[in-house]
């Protein structure tokens, strides 16, 4: 079968067990592998979603700007989309993002503004603020904005949710997932709840996010708020995407177990996966003691290494780290 265009090809990705990074967890883990995606992450998915809305609501016209602010991957799915149907790209990111995320928009056509990290979300300098000034300036263009859009959620109610159900054979009793705009886990969950109202759902977050936090209390709480190294999970916001009422537990990963773990998969599985990726392996081994040897724990690898070649994936880096 030939394909019409790249957008064709996002969704339908690998369901992969792991086998060597999983010793002591009774239960069978599998990961669905999202670097399969034309764009290399789960980000296609609710890209695609996000613009055909925007479009069916009158949003988005022809020979438009789509802005964006995105750690990388929403960046690269919108920016996949965008030349398909004809629409230009400009992008606000943070310092903190590799450079390698920056280097791969631009080479897909799209303006990046990069943005200081450690700003509050208000503050017209943060990648927040910076989009919403954008769209503002710019005749003919749409603030996506995927925290709060909720066609991000269901974009994963739509085809993550179905796809996990269908290649488990509807044997999947835990799902763990690293939490961001929370589009991937609610849509997910909002599926695999309606399938079975037993299937737990697990986020997980970073230290310096309030995550965590929030959905225990239902308050922001600001001392948990710091800058943090883990790219692509964790906020400062709470994004209107994230149904907290879905989420049965959220456990916390530092900045070094993430990296570490992400270096692993690579070594001893074969998967060249993202920084937060290994943050994910971490939030099932925190589970490991609420497991049997009958359940099959999902978790979702969202997105490819090949984001993080100058800094996971760097001996350097991870020695100026002080990680190894």
């Amino acid at each position: 079968m030939i394909l019409n265009n790249i957008t064709e090809a996002i969704g339908n990705t690998p369901m992969v067990y792991l086998n060597n990074t999983v010793d002591g967890i009774p239960a069978k883990v599998a990961a669905k592998v999202e670097y399969f995606n034309p764009g290399n992450s789960i980000k296609d998915r609710m890209a695609l979603n996000m613009i055909l809305k925007a479009e069916e609501e009158g949003k988005l016209k022809p020979g438009g700007t789509i802005i964006e602010g995105t750690s990388g991957n929403t960046g690269m799915g919108l920016a996949l989309v965008a030349i398909a149907r004809g629409y230009k790209c400009i992008f606000t990111t943070t310092d903190k993002q590799s450079k390698e995320k920056v280097d791969i928009l631009r080479a897909v056509g799209a303006k990046v503004e990069v943005c200081p990290t450690a700003v509050a979300p208000e503050d017209p300098r943060s990648y927040y603020s910076r989009a919403q000034t954008l769209s503002e300036e710019i005749e003919n263009s749409v603030y996506l904005n995927q925290y709060f859009n909720l066609a991000n959620q269901e974009a994963h109610y739509m085809t993550t949710g179905p796809e996990i159900w269908k290649q488990t054979e509807g044997k999947i009793t835990h799902l763990v997932v690293g939490v961001g705009t929370g589009g991937t886990i609610s849509g997910t969950a909002k599926y695999l709840k309606e399938q079975n109202p037993d299937v737990k759902i697990i986020g997980v977050d970073t230290y310096g996010s309030t995550l965590k936090e929030y959905h225990e209390t239902g308050k922001i709480d600001e001392s948990a708020i710091y800058p943090y190294i883990t790219e692509g999970i964790g906020e400062d916001i709470i994004p209107s995407n994230i149904d907290f009422s879905l989420i049965d537990k959220f456990v916390k990963v530092t900045d070094q177990d993430g990296a570490l773990a992400t270096r692993e998969l690579a070594e001893r599985e074969g998967m060249f996966v993202g920084y937060s990726c290994g943050s994910a392996l971490c939030g099932v081994r925190q589970i490991k003691d609420e497991l049997k040897e009958t359940d099959l724990v999902v978790v979702v690898f969202h997105d490819h290494g090949s984001r993080y070649v100058g800094k996971v994936y760097n001996d350097d880096w991870l020695k100026e780290k002080n990680f190894i």
